[in-house]
């Protein structure tokens, strides 16, 4: 026989696990968010706090009593009220201990309490604490029945359920926690500003909240600052929820020719030791330029952290850097969540300064109350006094004649209808009462009594009067606190942007294989003449090398296209600016890259104009264009920005500008249409493959004659065209607007068919008109700039024509620039040098032909080339090239053609 855990006449109850453990986590939800997390509207105390100052109370250590060891409270604290660890008593009792935490401390410390640095409070053993006078008010008539009593855990004791609280603590001292689903985050204000508008909205009880504002002008927080804008202010005070900017207080300084920032005051809950930490630490990684020192020269005095700059460095820039980069600015979310009647909720300033007023006119009702009853009972006691004053002799004698005390007791209540209570008075009574002055004292005293319980009575039966007894206590309040403002608001705040105050300059921007990246001013590389050696560019790691390059101007966006087809975006100036030499900074460092994730192509661009659009150019010979506004709002994971096919890859984009309104094509029937119309060039080809047999037969004036019987594709001058290369010296040279505007994932449709296997798209640009030029330039550094108008406008697709004729000694094309004689022509080398050249110094050539020596690699190749500003010069780099180096290349021309 099996054994049973249970006897059979055990009463055993089913139950769904679900259930209960549904039960108890909402259970332990509300035990977190009523018992221990989130502060009551009408005190403004957590739990753990108000049974701190009760125990503090209970134990006598007010603001003039003597300190007692912070260990004894916290043992009174979690062995009556609070059944959880000391460690967590012990540490609300620090934060309600330091200056720098609340706006007025409860409780008076001696000893180590921690500091703004970060530092622990020494342990409790060590420390001594005491009430402050703001605990006394918080605690003040708590034994005049103004507040309900709960049973504390065991049931051997009661606490407060709620202190009286003459102070508006809640706002006064702030509260922040973290419950389950829910979280508070209450900024403290000044005491002066909260009495000045608790009076307003007791003479007002319509006042708005603009009516309050002028008097609380917005949270007043204990290590000073700035507060910038009063939006978020508003917004907050409105709906209980809102954001606030908070920004470090500081000044400058002249030392030795060198501005010295002096930070002054911190924003609320910002370490100073880690901030010091943080700002070193940039300046090591030079994040931020033109800090030569950090130190902290703090002392009890106050704070004073001390950022001495370079000679040569900017105080407004610096400064703005730090407060992008550091907490010297911080953003305060403000969430005025605390508990009314059991349950959490949100509310606006209005809603809270009411709770507040109407706990006080409980509190006083409360009082009035209690107090009432006792005068009554006191002048109930004195009335049969007086009646046995003015009948002394018969009481005597009553009291003589009886037996005991109880018969005493029943004769005076039968014979002057007295009550008991006052039949032991007059029994308690000694015989110096019997005087007269003690006589007169009595009748003075009854006198007061019956006033004050007139007084009283009225107080319970008019409002007005419970209002003029909270606007009393508010100015009492007032007067015994000096609280002043110490955070300064400013009205209008306008984010510092920082482009206005960083020069707006040509960059020249490399990224190597590897993904690292820099900025150098174009300045940095002298122009050479045409053949020039060039400049080394970066010094790369063994295993990495340069692979693109551009210059644009330091206000730019920088759009980063990745293998995987995201987007991602950057101003040019926070990339860190290095030396011509610098090896420079990870990109992943810099925007949000995915692992394994690689840059294919950057894109600077001024602005998101939407007559601006993405010409996307792939490896094999794919273009797609999309509007540039679909790009501007960038989440910091990127965005889908094309579609690649498994064996593509990204070449290039270009920023095409329209003069036209477009469409961006969603429709997917028109997607598919552009699909379509690309397998139409498939079957066309095989006819033209038919009819090249016979066209190679003929005469070369033959064909020239077909040629220009041909009709050659409209062209107009003002229309945009988009020119594409190949690696085997071929290009395309077709209509824009051929090209439509499709959504950000679509794939793209054909730009040029390769007439070689093994070739590639390398390059592409965007022509203005047909008067514009082009250069192209190929691997050892044979470059040439060519009329756009000698390159037929053809159809979308097709295969294009020579762009440059390529032999062993060129080999292949590298890629092509628009000609622009105001700029120069940077062209970069595997080996990793820079040369620079000026474009009015290559010679012109037809479309079939090679070229000129633009850049002399020697046994070194062009990998990369691009338009540079060009430089500010001196003379002497503008000399004329004599006739010597003119026939020298001219023979070397001769030798390449």
């Amino acid at each position: 026989m099996e054994d049973n855990i249970f006897n059979s006449n055990q009463d055993v109850t089913t139950i769904d696990v679900e259930d209960s453990i549904k039960a108890s986590y909402l259970d332990y939800s509300m035990s977190v968010i009523i018992g221990r997390a989130l502060p009551d509207a009408r005190d403004g105390l957590k739990p753990v706090h108000r049974r701190i100052l009760y125990a503090m109370n209970d134990l006598g250590v007010g603001s003039r009593s003597p300190y007692k060891k912070s260990a004894r409270i916290v043992g009174d604290v979690i062995g009556k009220y609070h059944p959880h660890g000391d460690t967590a008593v012990y540490d609300a009792l620090v934060r309600m201990a330091q200056s720098f935490s609340m706006r007025v401390p409860a409780v008076d410390g001696q000893g180590n309490f921690g500091s703004v640095d970060g530092d622990n409070a020494a342990a409790m053993r060590y420390t001594e604490a005491r009430m402050t006078v703001l605990a006394e008010e918080l605690l003040k008539d708590l034994d005049k029945d103004t507040v309900d009593f709960i049973p504390n855990y065991d049931d051997s004791m009661v606490e407060p359920d709620v202190l009286p609280a003459r102070v508006p603590n809640l706002l006064l001292n702030g509260s922040s926690g973290i419950a389950v689903g829910m979280a508070t985050n209450i900024p403290p204000h000044s005491l002066d500003e909260l009495v000045d508008g608790l009076l307003v909205l007791l003479d007002d009880k319509d006042a708005t909240l603009e009516d309050i504002m002028v008097h609380i002008k917005g949270p007043d927080f204990p290590t000073g600052g700035i507060i910038f804008g009063k939006k978020g202010i508003m917004e907050a005070y409105r709906t209980g929820r809102g954001r606030i900017k908070l920004r470090a207080k500081t000044h400058i300084e002249k030392k030795q020719n060198k501005d010295v920032i002096v930070v002054d005051e911190l924003p609320y809950q910002v370490n100073k030791s880690k901030l010091h930490s943080d700002i070193a630490e940039l300046v090591k990684e030079k994040q931020i330029e033109g800090i030569s020192e950090v130190r902290d020269e703090s002392d009890r005095d106050g704070i004073r952290l001390v950022i001495e700059l370079k000679r040569d460095a900017m105080s407004d820039i610096v400064l703005n850097n730090l407060f992008k980069s550091t907490q010297m600015e911080v953003t305060f979310g403000v969430i005025m969540l605390a508990i009314n009647n059991k349950e959490p909720k949100i509310f606006s300033l209005i809603e809270l300064l009411r709770l507040f007023l109407n706990h006080r006119k409980t509190v006083i009702i409360r009082r009035t109350i209690f107090d009432l009853q006792k005068a009554k009972a006191r002048a109930h006691i004195l009335e049969g006094l007086k009646i046995a004053l003015d009948n002394i002799d018969d009481v005597i004698a009553l009291i003589k004649t009886s037996a005991d005390t109880a018969n005493a007791r029943d004769g005076l209540m039968s014979k002057f209808g007295l009550s008991e209570l006052q039949s032991n008075a007059i029994l308690d009574m000694r015989l110096s009462k019997l005087t007269g002055l003690e006589r007169e004292k009595l009748e003075a005293e009854l006198k007061e009594i019956l006033e004050l319980i007139n007084t009283l009575d009225a107080i319970l039966k008019s409002e007005e009067l419970i209002e003029a007894i909270i606007k009393d206590e508010l100015l009492e309040i007032k007067s015994k606190f000096k609280c002043p403002r110490i955070t300064e608001i400013i009205d209008d705040y306008d984010d510092i942007d920082v482009e206005d105050l960083i020069p707006n300059e040509n960059m020249v921007v490399t990224i190597t294989h590897r993904g690292y990246i820099k900025r150098v001013p174009s300045k940095s590389y002298e122009k050479q003449k045409r053949g020039g050696k060039g400049k080394v560019a970066v010094t790369t790691y063994d295993d990495d090398f340069i692979e693109s390059f551009f210059t644009c101007m330091s206000h730019d966006t920088l759009m980063f296209v990745t293998d995987r087809g995201q987007l991602y975006w950057l101003k040019v100036y926070k990339i860190p600016e290095g030396s011509r030499t610098a090896k420079g900074k990870a990109v992943a460092n810099l925007i949000n890259l995915q692992p394994d994730e690689k840059i294919k192509a950057i894109i600077p661009t001024t602005d998101f104009s939407k007559n601006k659009s993405l010409a996307f150019f792939t490896k094999n010979g794919l273009v797609k264009r999309t509007n540039l506004s679909e790009y501007q709002n960038i989440r910091s994971i990127g965005i889908k920005a094309i579609n690649l096919d498994e064996n593509d890859e990204l070449v290039t984009v270009v920023i095409a500008t329209s003069d036209y309104d477009e469409k961006v094509v969603d429709d997917p029937d028109i997607i598919v249409e552009n699909e379509l119309e690309e397998s139409g060039f498939d079957a066309l080809e095989e006819v033209i493959d038919s009819e090249i047999e016979a066209i190679s037969q003929l005469e070369e004036s033959q064909i020239e004659h077909i040629l220009e019987s041909i009709d050659e594709l409209p062209e107009s001058s003002d229309e945009k065209m988009l020119f594409v290369v190949t690696k085997k010296g071929m290009c395309i040279k077709f209509p824009l607007s051929k090209v439509r505007q499709i959504g950000r994932v679509a794939r793209g449709v054909t730009a040029i068919r390769f007439k070689e296997e093994g070739d590639e798209v390398v390059g592409a640009v965007v022509i203005e008109n047909d008067t514009q030029e082009i250069l192209s330039v190929s691997q050892k550094g044979i470059g040439k700039r060519t009329t756009a108008d000698e390159y037929r406008l053809q159809s979308r697709g097709g295969k294009g024509v020579i762009c440059m004729k390529l032999t062993s000694k060129t080999k292949d094309l590298v890629g092509v620039v628009m000609v622009d004689e105001s700029m120069d022509l940077m062209a970069l080398t595997s080996s990793g040098k820079m040369i620079r050249v000026d474009m009015q110094t290559i010679r012109k050539a037809g479309r079939n032909t090679s070229g000129v020596i633009v850049v002399n690699v020697g046994s070194d190749e062009v990998v990369s080339i691009a338009r540079c500003p060009k430089e500010e010069s001196d003379d002497q780099d503008m000399d004329i090239i004599d006739d010597d180096f003119i026939a020298e290349q001219m023979a070397k021309i001769e030798e390449v053609e």
